[in-house]
């Protein structure tokens, strides 16, 4: 009867074997890796492509406080002006700056230190809240995409604005802008959903007057 002797598996092969499913494991970890820092280097990127400067820093005390007003000078409590955004059906009224019902807390808030709409080159700054309380008025904000539109009503113009470049920022106390000192531009501001360590930035910039 003729014996068949069974293959038996080197040390090397077993060495080898090892080692390319070490080198396998390895490449997928490292892949992952870089993938999560790709992603992280273009929202970092994104934030100085061509064109556009830090041109302002909001600081988070200029979203809690009204812009103070001369003591003779009454400021009326009734909206100036709106903002349109179509995609998300958001239409909601906004106060002067120096106004006591522009609070971010009631209310859309324009932040000292805006332009409005009709100010070449300024930058109308809104900030709103996120979340599922009834304040929440930017809380689909986040479905936004570049070149979608926002449009401002304001003494009797329609200005339209489109998006042009969506970052987000840490939670630190200021929010830098971005924006092209060449344009006259919208800035919404409002946090992350989702995230409660960051706040999400979007630059709009002026279309159009009607």
């Amino acid at each position: 009867m003729q014996k068949h002797n069974k293959k038996k598996i080197t040390p090397t092969k077993t060495a080898f074997i090892g080692a390319l499913i070490i080198l396998v494991g390895a490449f997928f970890i490292f892949y992952d890796y870089i993938e999560a820092k790709k992603v992280y280097a273009y929202d970092y990127m994104s934030l100085y492509y061509d064109g556009y400067e830090v041109i302002q820093v909001v600081e988070e005390e200029d979203i809690n406080k009204i812009e103070e007003k001369e003591e003779s000078e009454e400021i009326s409590n009734d909206y100036i002006g709106y903002l349109t955004i179509p995609k998300i059906n958001l239409t909601k009224g906004f106060y002067d700056k120096r106004s006591s019902a522009n609070n971010v807390d009631t209310s859309i808030l324009v932040v000292n230190g805006s332009n409005y709409p009709d100010v070449d080159r300024g930058n109308l700054i809104i900030a709103g809240h996120s979340g599922t309380a009834w304040n929440s008025f930017f809380n689909d904000l986040y479905q936004l995409e570049i070149n979608d539109k926002a449009i401002v009503s304001y003494k009797g113009k329609k200005y339209t604005y489109s998006i042009k470049n969506i970052y987000k920022q840490p939670k630190t106390g200021s929010i830098a802008v971005y924006r092209n000192y060449d344009k006259t531009t919208l800035t919404l501001i409002t946090c992350t959903n989702y995230d409660s360590t960051t706040q999400t930035v979007y630059i709009a910039e002026l279309e159009s007057i009607e």
